[in-house]
This record gives structure tokens, C-alpha cells and sequence, in this order.
């Protein structure tokens, strides 16, 4: 797998003010060790640290280096796979236990915010859109889903509607959520790393886990030094790479893409969502955007099996952003880049343990902005005894991707497949 883009983006450029973190040199020892400063794994190590745990986390990079720091900022609904997946694999009731899990992500992740003083730019509203016709009745689908969990928070948008809030015609209709949302990832990210190490837990940047120890005593070792744990808790997602053998087949890595424009002056920015509501399409290889708090276009997708990264990054993701609004053709793109999310074969997260010791949560399958959250606190929860919504969620199984060291070309075959599918309007 390359490396993503380490060119500036958006959000490492309007950072807020933030600690630097050391490098782990020598031996330490901690109550928990956590593999990978980023949603998952500081919400594990923020929740265990307000808990009284001594807790090390460990980062290859810096804090919100990965998906966490890099996506699309987008806070959604529920689980990117619906209701019916869950039902199959856990029954009706346990799976309305999940989605209520889901929903208190969303408490947990404003109260993490105002508790905290996270300055991150959140917003509140969110909207798919039908790029074809035959998709509107799929959002209809979905609006009775979620009234069926009596979930009353969306509105129905028609193709007249939605270009009354919308500087598009592109689209065919729109679903309203008004429970989901948009924030500045790294920020968030970065805010809820502050928290953490305000209750004590201590964090170590440019610290690459080179090994875990998953028996009984369990300890990670880096290139300069090493963490002595009564837990681990492995949190690196589509960044873990080989580091754990029986977790790599388990996710892909899946390449996604985002620009920046000049800042547009709130009445331009506001003529393309004058909502500011978060915008996602109903494709398969999905469209994404929002308008950032100093009113750029903040626009992705485009995503990629293939890990590999276009050179042009800007000539890649431009055209999409001009067939969506092509009144922006004068517009210069500040900023491009790409990263990594981990997606699973069922594309529900994949939570369990490697052995009492050790635990773990990754492929969160585009839904990590919120999930994380949860399945951070809950791994948290089991660790500190109290395991029944932590094993809830670590029910669901979880197939390996096939084709072993051809997966990716293979998954590389069916993404064209769905592209097609895509442009059949």
C-alpha cells in the first residue's frame, strides 16, 4: 500500500493550536496501551482515562495523521449497510439495539464537544441525493426505515425542493436528515486528544508500533521503545497495515479524494447549499461535499481500490466538482488530497478481541466520523468490566476479503463494474 498524500491539507492548514506530542523512547507501563492516535483509539483512551486508567497511546505519526484528520467531515445516520444486514446476522431486536448505539453516538459526540470546548466547526443537517431517478425511491426506502425506528428527522425533498436550497440541477431528489451533520475532523480530533491527555493519558507521536504482544502479558514495541500493558487496544484502522496478521485480511484500505477551493465569500458559498447542510449521493462510488467554515467547497470522492494515488490530484477531482457546479469553473482549488478509510466485506465495523487482552475495532466502512466514537467507548466499557454493549457489536461476522495477495486487483475489477453501474442513469 503508498502512502497517501503528504501534501498540506485543508484541515493540517487550519489546524487549531495543538500540542506536540514525544516520541516513545525507553520502557513504560500502563493500565492500557492504544495502537493509533485517531477517532477510535483516543475515544478508547479518553473514556478510560475520565475512568482512572493509566493509558499510553501510540501513534505512527501525529495525532489525526490518518482517516481521522483526512475525510470528509461528514457526520451520518446509522450503519452504512441499513437495518436489514443487522437484522440478518443478530435479529430484529438486537439490531435496534445497535441502531440506538448509533444514535447515542451522536450524544456522545456533543457532549464530548460542548464538555470539552472542541472548537470544530460543527453543523448540524445533512442530505443524500438521487443522481438518477430510480434512486429516489431508494431514499424513500430509507425514510421509511428510519420512521420504522421512529426516527423523525427527515424530510423528503423533491427535484424542485432540493434545487431551491441547492445550486445544482443535477440531482433528481434529496432526503433531509436533520440529525446528521458536518464538523472539521482534525480539529475534532485533535480537541478530543487535548481531553484525553487532560485526565492524564499520555500520548507518543512518531512512534510506529513494530509489535504486539497479544498473550498475557501483553506490551507494544516501537523502534525506540516499548509499552508494558495489563490491555491493548488496537485502533489503526486502514493504516495497521501486516502489524496484526489476523486483522489485515479482514478490512481493505479504499482510497478516497477531496479539494479545497479559494475561499468563495459567504453569499457565493451559500448560493451552492444555502443550508450548509453536509451533501451525499446515492452512487455507489459516491460524491461528497460541504461548505467549510470559511466558506470554501469542500468537495470528494472519487475512491480507489487500488491504493494507488493520482498524480494530479486537483485534474482528477475537478471535473466531478464541475458536473455537480459548473457555475464554479473560475474558481481556483486551494488544496487536494487523499487518504485511506478501512472498509469491511459486509461493510459493518468489525469489534472484537484478539485474546483477553487485547482488543480492537476498524472498518468502519465510511461511517468512522460517528461510529468511532462509540465503538471506542465501548471497548473502553469491556475493559473496564462492563462488556454487554461491547459484545452486542462484536456479533456480527466477518469474512476475509478473497484473492489473498490479488485481492486488490480483483476489487479494482468489480469497483469499474459499479462505476458503470453508476453512469446508467
Amino acid at each position: 500500500m503508498t502512502r497517501p498524500s503528504d501534501s498540506l491539507s485543508y484541515y493540517r492548514a487550519s489546524a487549531n493550536p495543538h500540542a506536540e506530542h514525544p516520541r516513545l523512547e525507553g520502557e513504560h507501563v500502563a493500565d492500557v496501551c492504544v495502537v493509533g492516535a485517531g477517532f477510535t483509539g483516543l475515544s478508547a483512551a479518553l473514556e478510560l482515562a475520565e475512568r482512572g486508567f493509566d493509558v499510553a497511546v501510540v501513534e505512527a505519526e501525529t495525532v489525526g495523521w490518518g482517516a481521522s484528520g483526512r475525510n470528509g467531515g461528514q457526520i451520518c445516520t446509522g450503519f452504512s449497510t441499513g437495518l436489514s444486514k443487522l437484522e440478518a446476522q443478530v435479529g430484529k431486536e438486537d439490531a435496534r439495539k445497535c441502531w440506538a448505539l448509533a444514535e447515542e453516538a451522536k450524544t456522545l459526540m456533543r457532549r464530548r464537544i460542548e464538555r470539552y470546548k472542541i472548537d470544530c466547526d460543527v453543523k448540524w443537517g445533512y442530505i443524500h441525493v438521487a443522481p438518477k431517478r430510480g434512486d429516489v425511491g431508494y431514499l424513500k426506502e430509507m425514510q421509511d426505515e428510519y420512521e420504522a425506528l421512529d426516527y423523525g428527522d427527515t424530510e423528503l425533498l423533491s427535484k424542485e425542493q432540493l434545487e431551491e436550497n441547492l445550486g445544482s440541477t443535477l440531482y433528481q431528489g434529496g432526503l433531509r436528515d436533520a440529525g446528521a451533520g458536518h464538523l472539521h475532523p482534525l480539529n475534532y480530533c485533535l480537541g478530543l486528544a487535548d481531553a484525553a491527555v487532560s485526565h492524564g493519558a499520555r500520548i507518543f507521536e512518531h512512534s510506529k508500533a513494530t509489535h504486539v504482544e497479544t498473550g498475557a502479558n501483553p506490551e507494544v514495541r516501537t523502534e525506540h521503545g516499548v509499552v508494558r500493558a495489563k490491555f491493548v487496544v488496537v485502533a489503526g484502522n486502514a493504516y495497521l497495515g501486516k502489524l496484526i496478521p489476523k486483522l489485515y485480511s479482514k478490512i481493505m484500505p479504499v482510497g478516497s479524494f477531496i479539494l479545497a477551493t479559494e475561499p468563495l465569500g459567504e453569499n457565493r458559498a451559500r448560493s451552492l447549499i444555502r443550508s450548509d447542510d453536509a451533501i451525499c449521493d446515492t452512487n455507489f462510488v459516491v460524491d461528497y461535499f460541504r461548505l467549510s467554515g470559511d466558506h470554501r467547497l469542500l468537495f470528494g470522492g472519487r475512491c480507489s481500490y487500488s491504493t494507488i494515488e493520482p498524480k494530479d490530484l486537483g485534474g482528477f477531482m475537478r471535473p466531478r466538482m464541475l458536473k455537480v457546479f459548473p457555475q464554479l469553473d473560475d474558481v481556483s482549488l486551494d488544496y487536494c488530497w487523499g487518504g485511506y478509510i478501512g472498509i469491511t466485506m459486509n461493510r459493518i465495523p468489525d469489534m472484537g478481541r484478539l485474546t483477553n487482552t487485547v482488543y480492537y475495532a476498524h472498518g468502519f466502512s465510511g461511517q468512522g466520523v460517528l461510529l468511532t466514537g462509540m465503538y471506542g467507548k465501548l471497548i473502553a466499557e469491556a475493559i473496564a468490566g462492563q462488556a454487554e454493549r461491547f459484545d452486542l457489536l462484536s456479533r456480527f461476522k466477518h469474512t476475509s476479503f478473497p484473492g489473498g495477495p490479488i485481492r486488490t486487483p480483483m476489487l479494482v475489477l468489480a469497483m469499474l463494474y459499479h462505476r458503470m453501474l453508476d453512469m446508467v442513469g
